[in-house]
């Protein structure tokens, strides 16, 4: 766990080029794709939304990212599905956390130690750079428990299947 100071100066020297540099256009295609692929064959729906850093005074103060992404769960309106199946992947690129915000249906059927495991595995990848690969196979983690509990005819798309970029 980084302290306050080196948390502060993470997020200082982390800035949108940091997104840009991990994600090209090709690259968040490819997401999007991995996108539509896991929402198949359920009703469940996956929102990714990522961003370079925290404000220095949230950082300062101690806002987590888990905070922050139940703020952006609420902000890209993922809690608006009609059977409550949303699920949120954010990733903060400059703690490279990512974290899972499911909407409260899918969530009692999974549970949390399967969202966090899920995440663990995204970190992994993270720490040697390969944020793409490991936000795909997140999607797709998260696909395959949408599949198991909410199974059935793709619902119309509800939210939006490109990753939403923070600037």
């Amino acid at each position: 766990m980084a302290t306050r100071g080196t948390r502060f100066f993470e997020h200082l020297f982390t800035t949108s080029r940091s997104i840009d540099r991990a994600f090209s256009d090709s690259s968040l295609s490819q997401l999007e794709s991995a996108v539509t692929l896991s929402e198949q064959g359920t009703t469940g729906q996956i929102r990714i939304g990522i961003e370079a850093a925290l404000p220095s005074v949230a950082v300062w103060s101690g806002y987590s990212a888990r905070e922050r992404s139940i703020d952006v769960f609420s902000q890209l309106r993922v809690w608006d599905t009609e059977h409550n199946n949303g699920v949120l992947i954010y990733l903060l690129m400059a703690e490279r956390d990512v974290e899972i915000v499911a909407d409260r249906g899918i969530h009692r059927a999974v549970g949390s130690a399967r969202w966090q495991a899920i995440c663990a595995q995204m970190e992994a990848r993270f720490r040697k750079g390969e944020f793409e690969a490991g936000l795909i196979e997140g999607v797709q983690a998260v696909g395959e428990q949408m599949r198991a509990h909410f199974p059935g005819q793709s619902a119309p798309n509800e939210l939006a299947n490109r990753p939403f970029i923070f600037r």
